[in-house]
C-alpha cells in the first residue's frame, strides 16, 4: 500500500544534531576535515541511516559518498541530491551536512510512503567541498564533472604532509564492503539544499532562497621568496624580505580591489618563514580569494592581482599558483519555478537571490538541469562554530526538496499531488 510521503522534521534535526558529534570542538562546532578520520564516523552514521530506508551505498574513485534509491527503471540516469560533510577547521552544524541530511531525509520519505520511482535518486557526500585540509576545494565533484584529473589531484598533500591518495586510501579502506562505481555517471537532474551563508533571506523575512546561480571565483596561492638574515646585522638595502614584499602587495591589491560594493577580496591565509622575531622572513605564502558575478569584471581584477605581484615582488621572487577559475554560471529556470511553486503550496515566503559563495552545484549545472534551495542561517553567520538554522526552515527546505524529488521523478503524476 502506498502512504504519502512526509518528512520527520524531528528526525531530520535529531540526525543533524547527532552528526555534530563527529569532529565536535570542546565548546561548540565542529571540526570535520575531509577524508579525515571525523570524517568517517559521519560516513558509518549516513549509511547506516541510509540503509534504514533501502538505499545501497556506494563511492568513486573520488572518495564521494552515494547512496541510492532504486527506481522502477533503473537504467534511467538519477536525480542527485545532497551537498557535502566536510566543514571548516571552526564549522558549524549546518554548512554542506543540512544538504546531505536534507537530501537523505526526503528519499527516506519516499521509501517509507512505499513509493517506487520511475527513475532512481541518489544522495551524495561530495569529497573535500571546503578545501581546508587539501586546496583547491570541491575536489569531489570537480572530479566526477572532469574540470580536474585524478593525477592532479591525489598529490596535493595537506599541511602535515598526507597526501590526498593517502588519505582516501584510509576512507576506502574503513568501508570495504560498499561497491566502488567508475568516476562520473549521466545525471538527469541535481538539486542542492543549503544554508545561505549571509542574511539576504533573512533580513527580507523570507524562508525559501531560489537560488539563480553562483557568483564567480578566483583563488591564488602566492609564493614569495627572499633571503633569510639576521635582524640586527643585515643592512636595510640588502635586504630581500619576503614580509615587506607581501605588506606591499596586499595594500595595493586592497585599494585596487576596491572598485565597487559587489567585489568580494579576501587574504584568508598566510604563513611566514621562518617566522621568528629576530630573523628577515625568507618566504611569504599567501592564499586570495576572489568573487564578482561579472565573469568580465571578475577576469579583469584577476589580472591586475597578478601584475601587483610582479610590480611588488623585488627584490624577491615569487610564484603564482592559479588554484580556481570557477565563472558564475546561472540555475535550470524549470527547477527555479518548480521550488517557488513549491514554497508558495506550503505557505513559505520565497525569494530569489544569487548564492555569493561557491557550491558543488557550480560543476553539476553543465552536466544537468540544477538547481539550490537555501534556508536562512541566523545573522548570516557560517564556517563558524555559532552557526545556526532554525528547526522550522531545516524542515521547509527538506519539504520543498521533496517536492521536487517527487516531480522530478514522475512521482507527482503517478500518485497526484502527494507531496
Amino acid at each position: 500500500m502506498t502512504g504519502v510521503a512526509s518528512i520527520s522534521p524531528e528526525r531530520l534535526w535529531s540526525r543533524l544534531m547527532e552528526l555534530g558529534r563527529d569532529g565536535a570542538l570542546p565548546e561548540k562546532g565542529v571540526n570535520r576535515q575531509a577524508l579525515s578520520a571525523e570524517e568517517i564516523l559521519s560516513w558509518r552514521r549516513i549509511i547506516a541511516w541510509g540503509a534504514e530506508a533501502g538505499l545501497k551505498p556506494s563511492t568513486d574513485p573520488a572518495g564521494n559518498l552515494f547512496l541510492t534509491l532504486e527506481a522502477k527503471f533503473p537504467h534511467l540516469s538519477p536525480v542527485v541530491t545532497g551537498s557535502h560533510v566536510d566543514s571548516q577547521p571552526t564549522g558549524g552544524l549546518f554548512d554542506g551536512v543540512f544538504g546531505t541530511l536534507a537530501a537523505l531525509e526526503a528519499v527516506t520519505a519516499i521509501a517509507e510512503a512505499g513509493m517506487i520511482p520511475d527513475r532512481p535518486i541518489t544522495v551524495v557526500a561530495w569529497m573535500n567541498e571546503e578545501g581546508s585540509r587539501f586546496a583547491p576545494g570541491m575536489m569531489g565533484s570537480e572530479l566526477f564533472a572532469g574540470k580536474r584529473t585524478m593525477d592532479e589531484i591525489m598529490v596535493v598533500k595537506d599541511a602535515a604532509g598526507i597526501s590526498v591518495a593517502e588519505a582516501l586510501a584510509a576512507v576506502h579502506a574503513a568501508f570495504p564492503d560498499i561497491e566502488h562505481r567508475p568516476l562520473g555517471f549521466p545525471v538527469h537532474a541535481y538539486i542542492e539544499p543549503h544554508i545561505e551563508q549571509s542574511d539576504v533571506l533573512e533580513r527580507a523575512g523570507a524562508v525559501i532562497g531560489v537560488v539563480s546561480g553562483i557568483q564567480g571565483k578566483k583563488t591564488y596561492e602566492i609564493i614569495i621568496s627572499g633571503r633569510e638574515a639576521h635582524a640586527g646585522t643585515e643592512p636595510m638595502e640588502r635586504r630581500q624580505d619576503a614580509l615587506q614584499a607581501f605588506v606591499r602587495m596586499a595594500l595595493r591589491m586592497q585599494q585596487d580591489m576596491a572598485i565597487d560594493d559587489v567585489v568580494k577580496f579576501t587574504i584568508g591565509r598566510l604563513e611566514i618563514q621562518p617566522n621568528a622575531p629576530s630573523v628577515v622572513p625568507s618566504s611569504a605564502v599567501f592564499r586570495i580569494d576572489l568573487r564578482h558575478p561579472d565573469n568580465a569584471v571578475l577576469d579583469r581584477l584577476g589580472l591586475r592581482l597578478e601584475a601587483i605581484v610582479t610590480e611588488e615582488a623585488h627584490p624577491c621572487s615569487f610564484h603564482i599558483k592559479r588554484l580556481v577559475d570557477a565563472p558564475s554560471n546561472t540555475f535550470d529556470e524549470g527547477l527555479q519555478s518548480a521550488i517557488r511553486h513549491s514554497a508558495g503550496r506550503h505557505g513559505y515566503s520565497a525569494l530569489d537571490l544569487l548564492s555569493a559563495a561557491g557550491h558543488d552545484a557550480r560543476q553539476m549545472a553543465p552536466l544537468a538541469p540544477s538547481a539550490m534551495i537555501f534556508i536562512p542561517c541566523r545573522a548570516g553567520l557560517s564556517h563558524h562554530p555559532d552557526e545556526w538554522a532554525e528547526p522550522e526552515h531545516v524542515a521547509a527546505g527538506a519539504a520543498v526538496l521533496l517536492d521536487l524529488l517527487l516531480e522530478q521523478t514522475g512521482l507527482s503524476q503517478k500518485y497526484g499531488d502527494a507531496s
